[in-house]
C-alpha cells in the first residue's frame, strides 16, 4: 500500500460561495471508519482548494467527484471548429480559467455563456446547443469520454460532461473543478494527466456510483440516505461503522463511502493501468479511477 490516507470530495458546481453539496471525507489505511472533515461546515470551492494545498495529509489519495476533462477522442478535439480548441486537458483547464477569470467563487458561468462554447453544452431554457450531440448535431445524450463508455459497461449510467441540465448534470461541477485543477499545477499531481509518483499525495477523478456498486448496491440505487444503509455498505468494504442513526444526506454519505472504497481499491494495479487508456487518452480526456 503506497498511500496512508484516502479522501473523497463530493463536489458542487452550483452558483454562490458556499455549498451544501460539497462534502469532504477522510480515512486512514487501518480500516477505521471514515470521518467527515469539518463536519457541519458549509464549504466553498476555494476552501477545498486551500485544504488540498495546505492541510492534505502526506501520501493521501484524493478522489474528486467531477469530470477532469471533456470528450476529445470521439471527434479529435474538445471543440471541433473552434480555433481555440485546446490540445490537451491542462490547456483546457487554462482556457476555462482564462475565460472565467472574472467569475466569483471559482464558478464557470462565463465559459458556458461564451459564444463558441455555448453551442456545445445543453443548457436550461432550451438555449442554443447546436453541437451538443455525439455527431456534432443537436439532441441525444451528448458526447462521452472513453472512460464513461467503459463505466456503462460496468453497469453505471454516466451523464455527458457537456450536459448542464437536470439533477444528474455534471457539466457545471466539471468546469468549476477545472478551475481548481488549474491551480494545482506543479503542486499536486492529477492522475492520469500526470504520471503516478512514487510518493506524496495524488488527486484522481472518482465516480461515487462505483464505490456503491463495490459495496453491493445496484447502480440504480447507488445513493445512500440513512446511517444504517451507510454502515451496511461500509461493512461490505471491511470498514468500521460511522456513528449516528437515521437520515444522512447523500453528499456526505457519498464522500464517506467513497473514501472507504478508495482504501480498498488503491492497491489494485489494474486500476492504475486501465486496458483502454492510451497515453493520448490520459493526456486529453483523463480517466476515472476505478474503471479497469
Amino acid at each position: 500500500m503506497r498511500f496512508s490516507s484516502f479522501a473523497a470530495i463530493d463536489w458542487s458546481g452550483a452558483a454562490g460561495e458556499r455549498h451544501h453539496g460539497i462534502a469532504v471525507a477522510l480515512c486512514g489505511a487501518d480500516g477505521a471508519a471514515p470521518q467527515l472533515v469539518r463536519p457541519g461546515h458549509r464549504w466553498s470551492r476555494r476552501e477545498v482548494l486551500d485544504w488540498l494545498l495546505k492541510d492534505l495529509p502526506a501520501d493521501c489519495l484524493v478522489g474528486l467527484d467531477l469530470g477532469i476533462s471533456l470528450a476529445f477522442a470521439d471527434r479529435g478535439a474538445f471543440f471541433p471548429g473552434w480555433a481555440r480548441s485546446p490540445p490537451d486537458a491542462r490547456a483546457l483547464w487554462s482556457l476555462v480559467e482564462e475565460i472565467c477569470a472574472g467569475d466569483p467563487h471559482l464558478s464557470a458561468g462565463s465559459f458556458v455563456d461564451h459564444p463558441e462554447a455555448a453551442q456545445r453544452f445543453r443548457r436550461h431554457g432550451g438555449r442554443e446547443c447546436a453541437q451538443f450531440g455525439a455527431n456534432g448535431q443537436r439532441g441525444g445524450r451528448g458526447r462521452f469520454r472513453l472512460t464513461e463508455v467503459e463505466q456503462e459497461r460496468q453497469g453505471c449510467k454516466p451523464t455527458s460532461n457537456f450536459n448542464l441540465v437536470g439533477a444528474s448534470q455534471v457539466g457545471k461541477s466539471s468546469l468549476t473543478g477545472m478551475r481548481v485543477l488549474h491551480r494545482l499545477a506543479g503542486k499536486l499531481p492529477v492522475w492520469p494527466i500526470d504520471p503516478l509518483p512514487e510518493r506524496g499525495p495524488v488527486v484522481t477523478e472518482i465516480y461515487t456510483a462505483l464505490a456503491a456498486i463495490a459495496a453491493g448496491r445496484r447502480a440504480g440505487r447507488a445513493k445512500v440516505r440513512s446511517h444504517e444503509d451507510l454502515n451496511l455498505a461500509l461493512a461490505a468494504l471491511n470498514s468500521d461503522p460511522v456513528t449516528g442513526t437515521g437520515p444522512i444526506d447523500d453528499h456526505r454519505s457519498d464522500a464517506l463511502l467513497t473514501a472507504a472504497w478508495l482504501r480498498t481499491a488503491a492497491h489494485r494495479p489494474e486500476l492504475w493501468r486501465p486496458t483502454a487508456m492510451t497515453p493520448e487518452i490520459a493526456r486529453t480526456e483523463g480517466w476515472t479511477f476505478g474503471v479497469p
